[in-house]
């Protein structure tokens, strides 16, 4: 990956939101974090953000609302979440996955398969928008 991409951590266990924070940096991303919903959307809202990695239980709103809230706004709904949880219940899966989320992380994860899965989702999101562009470019 070329490209500098920014990731935002919305985690309010300040060990998991280091341990995170320092695996993405070690392996070249800007990251931004957030220890509660009313900063994470904050940063969102004004900072260019690639991909946000977010704790579904957090202090002020939580989770599930500030999933809820970024997919409903046309400025941040293209936005990657991966939700990121201790909760491991398959129902909890599929509603996040229905409410838009890229990916479901279960915590403790290790750092290998959480930098692979944000270089996935980054790779997959620039394909899409390299196929849109050569599609609007050959109309």
């Amino acid at each position: 990956m070329t490209k500098k991409y920014t990731v935002l951590v919305i985690e309010d266990d300040v060990e998991i939101l280091h341990f995170i924070s320092r695996a993405l940096e070690l392996e070249g991303f800007t990251v931004y974090r957030a220890e509660d919903g009313a900063t994470g959307l904050e940063i969102v809202r004004k900072d260019s953000i690639s991909l946000v990695l977010l704790d579904l239980r957090l202090p002020g709103p939580d989770g599930w609302s500030i999933l809820r809230e970024m997919k409903r706004d046309p400025g941040l709904a293209a936005i990657p979440v991966v939700v990121l949880t201790a909760a491991a219940e398959a129902s909890q899966r599929r509603r996040t996955l229905r409410m838009g989320a890229a990916s479901y992380l279960i915590k403790p994860i290790s750092a290998h398969e959480l930098v692979q899965t944000v270089r996935d989702i980054l790779k997959r999101k620039a394909g899409a928008a390299g196929a849109r562009k050569a599609v609007s470019s050959t109309a």
